[in-house]
């Protein structure tokens, strides 16, 4: 049985006198009442459950565990003393549920269910469940609206404008060549800093590897722009884009240099999904939304919702450029819309008083 410290009440001194007698019944009893009487008692919760371990009583085992690192976590000081326990706590909680999991899978198979050939919702499930997965959820720095589906991804099957913006990609390619090789380089950092503002902390703070040419910015045109990239901006008129004064819409060509890595990062919103239209994609890259990872493929939309945390690289020995913009999500109709537009410039409306 575990130590106890000294100065601890009666309860304990008696689960101690019953645990050397072999007195199962009392030192149960001993140990509720000490737990009774004060809560954060880590060290009789830790008794407790090495005597339900004892007892082969696993699942009442694991839940006195829980409560100790659970209290031990909530607690100012822990003392030395108490620090092996809640190892143990530890391992006992991960042996557990491996063979937890272990058994259900086990049990699955053998009525032919696995998570090879459960639906996608389903294996899903059961990977979070055996923990080959960990859970991503939604998580906007700024705005959080509640109530929509948790999907990391969207098919391209959903919207019916997809396929009129994906026909246009070789002539939305030739306007970004021209773009590259014309006088001056559009493209700039990605990311950058305010001078009235705080530098992000971004390793790829000010550098040309992540670049941007700018379609829309702050619900404008870019300067010049209707002249040098009349298709790309009559394609993005066919996607339902949030129009936001000063905020939205929202689109330019996005460029990877060979090399380059966007560390994984949460959307400011959830109320949006954001669409890559891919002209320019060589070996290498790829894209992770919370566990799912793809690759781009040349004149196929990804569409995501980026307040899921996510990342993209480029491998490859060139540059990758896509057409990024931002779209309504779905599920959030035209009231909705239409409140949250003048939600988000009252925001804006705020920030530049």
């Amino acid at each position: 049985m575990a130590s106890f410290m000294t100065g601890q009440t009666t309860w304990l001194d008696q689960a101690r006198d019953a645990h050397r007698r072999g007195d199962v019944a009392a030192e149960t009893a001993a140990l509720d009442g000490a737990i009774r009487a004060d809560r954060s008692n880590i060290a009789a919760i830790l008794a407790m459950a090495e005597l339900k371990r004892k007892l082969q009583d696993d699942r009442a085992a694991g839940s006195f565990y829980r409560l100790a690192l659970g209290t031990a976590a909530q607690a100012s000081n822990v003392p030395p003393a108490l620090h092996p326990g809640l190892t143990r706590a530890e391992e006992f909680l991960a042996a557990t549920e491996r063979a937890f999991a272990e058994h259900l899978l086990d049990q699955l198979r053998s009525v032919g269910i696995d998570r090879r050939n459960a639906t996608p919702r389903v294996g899903e499930a059961l990977r979070l469940l055996a923990g080959d997965q960990p859970l991503y959820l939604q998580q906007p720095s700024m705005f959080y609206f509640p109530g929509l589906a948790q999907r990391a991804f969207f098919e391209r099957s959903e919207f019916d404008w997809v396929p009129a913006v994906e026909a246009a990609t070789d002539a939305i390619r030739v306007e970004l060549s021209a773009l590259i090789d014309g006088q001056g380089d559009r493209f700039g950092p990605y990311v950058t800093a305010s001078a009235d503002r705080p530098p992000p902390n971004n390793p790829l703070l000010d550098r040309p590897d992540w670049g941007a040419a700018w379609l829309w910015k702050d619900g404008e045109i870019a300067d010049g722009m209707q002249a040098i990239c009349p298709q790309a901006l009559a394609a993005l008129a066919l996607a339902p884009q949030p129009v936001i004064p000063g905020r939205a819409p929202l689109a330019l060509f996005s460029r990877l240099k060979p090399g380059t890595h966007i560390a994984p990062h949460h959307g400011m919103l959830n109320t949006r999904l954001i669409c890559h239209l891919p002209l320019i994609v060589p070996e290498g890259c790829g894209l992770r939304v919370g566990a799912e990872t793809r690759a781009w493929e040349e004149g196929r939309l990804t569409i995501f919702d980026d307040s899921f945390e996510h990342e993209a690289w480029n491998r490859g020995s060139g540059d990758r450029t896509v057409m990024l913009f931002e779209i309504w999500r779905p599920d959030i109709d035209a009231d909705e819309r239409d409140q949250l537009t003048r939600i988000f410039s009252a925001i804006d409306s705020y920030s530049e008083t």
